[in-house]
């Protein structure tokens, strides 16, 4: 087994989780950019980065997470930090939403908890160390209109942040969550502009985030942050402080 630690990010290939891979890869990790449809985005990050490989899986499948584990275990045979950053959204009211728009946002979030588990019992657990990133939103709890199965899915992960940091007490492995407000990425592009606009207007700092400051705190918390556990990090700006 390399001595060099690994870190998996989902949804790696873009927006907050490609700079969590640059991130990570600076802090010396052999990162793991997990994608499910951006695979030549995904190509092109690893290849620029030392060490990084890409690992394909819909974590709404859980037979396609089971392969992307065993992936794991022959690529690199060990995980070190795992950041849950995957996310599906759909703006849409409530009334006109339909039920499979809420089942592809709750699917995500259970393959989140899945993916976790197995990362836990295959590699952490066995190690004896490890550290979980969840990234969460701001929405999860100040609320957002159009959005309810996303706020719902990013509070739940919070709660699960907190619940896990407590099942795993009196090991070295912390469980936290980072919250981002509003961030400029593909995803906060496609709100419409009214909502940005009300958005932003709940920004001390006026402005967007960007996704490096994000992955500045994730790698605080992947490398140095050993007494921070079961906590919510808010990146935001100053729109909301938990």
């Amino acid at each position: 087994m390399s001595d060099v630690p690994v870190a998996l990010v989902t949804g790696g290939a873009t927006g907050i989780g490609a700079a969590c891979c640059c991130r990570l890869a600076g802090e010396g990790f052999a990162v793991a950019v997990h994608y499910r449809s951006s695979g030549e985005k995904a190509e092109k990050l690893a290849a620029g980065l030392d060490g990084a490989f890409v690992l394909r899986a819909d974590l709404a499948v859980p037979e396609e997470i089971d392969a992307l584990i065993v992936q794991l275990k022959e690529r690199a045979g060990r995980v070190d930090v795992l950041v849950n950053n995957a996310g599906a959204n759909v703006n849409a009211p409530m009334l006109a939403m339909k039920i499979g728009d809420y089942d592809a946002v709750a699917q995500l979030a259970r393959g989140t908890w899945y993916l976790t588990k197995l990362v836990l019992r295959r590699f952490m657990l066995r190690r004896g160390r490890g550290r979980i990133i969840n990234l969460s939103s701001v929405v999860g709890h100040t609320g957002n209109p159009g959005q309810i199965p996303y706020t719902m899915a990013k509070a739940g992960l919070d709660a699960f942040t907190k619940s896990l940091a407590q099942e795993l007490a009196g090991r070295d492995i912390l469980v936290n969550s980072v919250a981002p407000g509003l961030i400029d990425t593909d995803m906060s592009a496609e709100l419409p502009d009214e909502v940005r606009d009300r958005i932003l207007e709940r920004v001390p700092q006026g402005r967007m985030g960007s996704p490096d400051e994000v992955a500045d705190v994730v790698a605080f918390l992947a490398t140095r942050a050993s007494y921070v556990n079961g906590s919510v990090l808010h990146v935001n700006g100053g729109m909301y402080g938990g």
